[in-house]
This record gives structure tokens, C-alpha cells and sequence, in this order.
């Protein structure tokens, strides 16, 4: 075989299980997926390539490293990384998290990070030896719509959980004088209570949250297309689709600065408005009295799609020693 499996999860609202869906769907080699609970009818041998985080693969970092483990004594694989380890973790579950990508990483035959800084992150708390591919997320650009009438919201997209730049953006509203949010998403699992006592400190402070909850691809392009302030500010990043999702739709986000981010700019130039943490306020407030700044140019060349991102994943087996 001259490439391997991609294996797939039946979780249609997991990023990274939607992810690896998508690019089996991009890269179109015949046959090329199988659902991870087809995988014993696989011939012993057969080549896989995975997509991993622990908390999709178990409920532990140990049961998920041991669950890899034991998977490489039947199947060679290569492996794209997601959610590296990393301090914000903590440090009961940095520690454990480093074991477990440090067990998948040397079990792997090629080790794909969705950029730079997660490369390094896996150097930096995992293991400084791997040398890993960088592929980063595709951002397909949607066609170009009429613009949306703003609807006087600063946007946060994407899954809620702790560190995903709520409590900045929330912050920076006060700062703007911003009066609603609007979060694209649902809460991550387990994090529902933290987001109803979200909404209501929001509240507590003058500020209207709007909920979308699970929207299909359609919708999510047309609320983003609304939001009249589009931001992240996660203070915990790794590599980040929301902000794919935002470009993707025609916005020109505003993101607090980091390695990610600062990275995501060169990459992709005039998609992002860079802003230091300090500052998101008045980004904010500068966004609102300029919102074309918010938009992107509609000639603007987005690089690096889902075509070019799957080549690169072809790319990235030649040479593997299955």
C-alpha cells in the first residue's frame, strides 16, 4: 500500500474527528479511511495514519498512550498531533499529558504538527528529539457574499471551555463600551455549568451573551458574516481552526498576540489584525469605528487550502518505512 488509513471517528462535532474527515475527503484516494471500530477487520500490518488528542482516544492520558501503544504492535502508523502539552495544562496534567504524546511520538513512523509553534511546544514539553513535519490547517476560503448588516456584536467562534479567550474578549468589552457577545458554538463536553455562569457574570457587568449552540457549516458562515467585531483571544493556543474559521468565511479577525498567532499572520498575510493582549479594547473599539477591517480584501489569495494541505499529507508519507 502506498499510503496508509486515515482512521476516522464517528464523533460528527469533534474538531479534530471533523478535521480528519475532511481531509481523507480532500486528499481522495480511493479507500483511503476506516472507522476506528472497523479497525480489527484490518489485516495485521496494514498502514494508519492518526489524528490524535488524548481526550478523544480515552478518558485518560495513560488509557489513551496505552491505547496507541498497543495499536503499533498490530498496525505501523504516522501521526498528526492536536492540543500539544503544554503549561496551561497545569501541573498535575502537563506531566501526564508530556508521557502520553512522548508514548505516541516514539511509536510513530512521522510525526505531523499543524505548525510551528506546536512543533515546538513538542520539543519544549515532550520530547526535544522528534522532529516533526509542520502541515498547517487548510483554510478554504468561502465565496465572497454580499456583507452582512452588522449586528453590534463582538464574536467569539468555536467551542467554550476555560482559556478560550471569553473572559479577555469579555474584559475588552468593557473596555469598548461593547454591550453584546456573540459566542458561535456550544460548550465544550463537561463545561455547560461554566458557560451558564459565564453568561450570567456577563450579565452582571452589562453584557448580553448570545448562544448559538451546534450550527451546521451554512449557518456558521452566515452568523459569522454578522458578528460586527470578529476576535480571538485564547490565552491557552495550540493551533486553532476557529480562527481558519473566521478567514474562511471573509472576516479579518482581531487575535491577541503569540507565537501562534504571530506565525498564522506571516503565513497567511492581511488575514489577521494582530493585537497585544493589553490592547484588545481598543482594537475593539478601532474595529467598530472602521469596520472594513475587519473584512478581508475580496481578491485576497488565501494560501495553503484544503488541495495544497492534502498534498502536503501525500507528501508527508513518501519515504515512511511501513
Amino acid at each position: 500500500m502506498s499510503h496508509p488509513l486515515m482512521v476516522l471517528h464517528d464523533d460528527p462535532q469533534h474538531g479534530v474527528a471533523l478535521y480528519a474527515d475532511q481531509l481523507t475527503g480532500a486528499i481522495g484516494l480511493p479507500g483511503l479511511g476506516i472507522l476506528l471500530d472497523r479497525l480489527g477487520d484490518l489485516p495485521a500490518g496494514t498502514p494508519l495514519h492518526l489524528h490524535f488528542t488524548d481526550r478523544l482516544w480515552a478518558d485518560s492520558p495513560e488509557a489513551a498512550a496505552e491505547r496507541i501503544v498497543g495499536l503499533a504492535g498490530r498496525h505501523p502508523f504516522t501521526v498528526t498531533l492536536h492540543d500539544l502539552p503544554q503549561p496551561s495544562d497545569g501541573e498535575r496534567n502537563l506531566p501526564r499529558r508530556s508521557a502520553c504524546y512522548r508514548a505516541v511520538a516514539r511509536a510513530a513512523g512521522r510525526v505531523v504538527c499543524n505548525s510551528a509553534h506546536e512543533a515546538a511546544l513538542l520539543r519544549e514539553y515532550t520530547d526535544s528529539g522528534v522532529d516533526a513535519v509542520v502541515i498547517p490547517l487548510p483554510v478554504q476560503r468561502q465565496p465572497s457574499g454580499a456583507i452582512e448588516a452588522p449586528d453590534g456584536s463582538v464574536g467569539v467562534l468555536g467551542f467554550f471551555y476555560p482559556g478560550k479567550g471569553h473572559d479577555e474578549a469579555l474584559a475588552a468589552m468593557a473596555d469598548a463600551g461593547a454591550t453584546t457577545m456573540s459566542i458561535l458554538g456550544r460548550a465544550s463536553p463537561g463545561h455547560e455549568q461554566e458557560l451558564d455562569a459565564f453568561v450570567a457574570r456577563a450579565a452582571t457587568v452589562g453584557v448580553h451573551v448570545e448562544v448559538s449552540g451546534h450550527v451546521d457549516d451554512a449557518e456558521l458562515v452566515r452568523r459569522s458574516r454578522r458578528v460586527s467585531v470578529p476576535v480571538v483571544a485564547h490565552r491557552h493556543v495550540s493551533a486553532s481552526g476557529s480562527l481558519g474559521s473566521w478567514i474562511s468565511a471573509g472576516r479579518r479577525p482581531i487575535a491577541t498576540a503569540n507565537r501562534y498567532t504571530t506565525e498564522m499572520a506571516a503565513l497567511r498575510p492581511r488575514t489577521l489584525t494582530i493585537a497585544d493582549p493589553d490592547e484588545l479594547g481598543a482594537a475593539i473599539t478601532a474595529a467598530f469605528a472602521d469596520p472594513a477591517t475587519t473584512w478581508l480584501p475580496s481578491d485576497l489569495d488565501v494560501p495553503l487550502g484544503r488541495a495544497e494541505v492534502a498534498a502536503a499529507y501525500v507528501a508527508a508519507w513518501e519515504g515512511v518505512q511501513w
